[in-house]
């Protein structure tokens, strides 16, 4: 009876997990951390990415420490759900979640209610140093919150600001070193007092 009740997947609680911060705090590399060790649980995972984010790879989701995993693209949050076979798979990963549309949160519940681990990585804020997307209502939600940090680039500290160094007013511009560096609180605001 404990074995069928075990196997049996409205036995199953699931749940949401957010992995947040700044470039380079290695938001992607914890959410690959995390797939690993479930992978040696043996479970079903499914792994998303949205569509624009080609920095690296088309399909693959790509740590800025080059180890990389195959995902499925897709083009708004929707999408998610036509790939997850609510049936067989235990965990689903959303990496760059900031970039999708607001109903990325109503897909995230759902999955979670249906029993699924949910663990999503992204930039809490935007170069401007305001709340990114659905990120806030994603941290709302969540069971489980993880800010990482990355060490600022002037100082030392740690930083949790993504300091923009290229000239654009857009608030979603795929950049890598080259268009941003993390900078902690104070060296983020002495930057955007050099810049008014």
């Amino acid at each position: 009876m404990f074995l069928e009740n075990k196997a049996n997947r409205s036995s199953k609680k699931g749940w949401i997990e957010v992995i947040c911060g700044s470039m380079f705090s290695g938001k992607t590399e914890e959410l690959l951390r995390r797939i690993r060790r479930a992978e040696f649980a043996h479970q079903q995972i499914e792994l998303f990415k949205p569509a624009i984010d080609v920095r690296y790879d088309d399909v693959d989701v790509v740590s800025h420490n080059e180890n990389s995993r195959v995902s499925t693209p897709v083009h708004n949050s929707s999408e998610i759900l036509l790939y997850v076979n609510m049936e067989s798979v235990e965990v689903v990963a959303i990496d760059e979640v900031q970039f999708f549309d607001d109903g990325v949160v109503d897909v995230c519940n759902t999955l979670a209610n249906a029993g699924i681990r949910v663990i999503v990585s992204g930039l809490d804020m935007d170069y401007l140093g305001n709340p990114f997307g659905p990120m806030p209502k994603l941290m709302a939600v969540a069971e489980y919150v993880s800010k990482q940090h990355a060490i600022c680039t002037h100082c030392g500290d740690l930083a949790n600001y993504s300091h923009r160094i290229v000239a654009s007013k857009d608030q979603v511009l795929l950049g890598e070193k080259d268009a941003y560096e993390p900078l902690c609180r104070h060296c983020f605001e002495a930057a955007k007092g050099n810049e008014e």
